[in-house]
């Protein structure tokens, strides 16, 4: 029987009368790169909150490498890695201190630092770089070194919040490399995208509209059901009626 890194259940998160998350049900399997979707408003920010054990939902079901969103966060927290859109490094710390404070604070030993820091800084090219200020690196360095960091506590699962926003399309292919590699070695990847052509590096994926799952499968399945080669035209096809503007 397959693993299930995330399971959601009618998952639903209420600000008085609007419902930002309306009853969303879907499963995502250990290794998996699972594409989540949907236009500005669709309620992508506020379920993968949720998932992060960073919002309780108001109703419904959902547990994240095994743990309850609602009784079990700080677990959850330990045992997923997050990258958000907005680069979250420190510029005013060198390459070394970064990964040095963020192995700190997701729990690695000292010698584990020390010896993972070499041979992430000498996988990514970076010796020479490595006393640096991160300041100072090229945008698409950057978000590579903040994916690297996000998964430098070997976590279960990690959340990617349209980490490729702002790169140009070579540093893309990159980091989608990257991302294969970590699926490859079991660690499952949650990820929130703009970019349709990212949309087929998935295994599947899930498109919200107005608070809703409204498709999910495979890229190719889903092209297939909507009679397109196209996943621009899928993705305008179900989100071409959304009633939301902002998230």
């Amino acid at each position: 029987m397959e693993n299930k890194a995330i399971v959601c259940k009618e998952l639903t998160k209420q600000f008085g009368d609007f419902k930002a998350v309306d009853k969303i049900s879907f499963e995502v399997s250990e290794g998996e790169i699972f594409g989540f979707l949907g236009a500005n408003g669709a309620g992508k920010t506020t379920a993968m909150r949720i998932l992060c054990g960073l919002s309780y939902p108001t109703s419904g079901e959902a547990s994240v490498a095994g743990f309850d969103v609602y009784k079990q966060q700080e677990k959850i927290k330990k045992n997923i890695g997050y990258m958000s859109q907005k680069f979250s490094l420190y510029d005013n710390l060198t390459i070394l201190e970064n990964i040095e404070f963020y192995g700190g604070v997701y729990g690695v030993s000292r010698p584990e630092i020390k010896e993972r820091s070499t041979e992430l800084v000498k996988m990514l090219g970076l010796e020479k770089e490595a006393k640096k200020l991160v300041g100072g690196l090229p945008l698409g360095w950057k978000q590579k070194l903040a994916f690297s960091v996000a998964v430098f506590h070997r976590p279960k699962i990690v959340f990617l919040d349209e980490p490729t926003g702002g790169v140009d399309p070579i540093t893309r292919r990159q980091f989608w490399d990257m991302i294969y590699e970590a699926a490859a070695s079991g660690i499952t990847v949650f990820v929130t995208t703009h970019y349709m052509d990212e949309a087929e590096y998935c295994n599947r994926i899930s498109i919200m509209v107005d608070g809703r799952v409204e498709a999910i499968d495979s890229p190719a399945e889903l092209k297939k059901r909507f009679n397109t080669t196209s996943m621009d035209e899928v993705f305008y096809e179900l989100a071409r009626n959304a009633q939301r503007a902002a998230d």
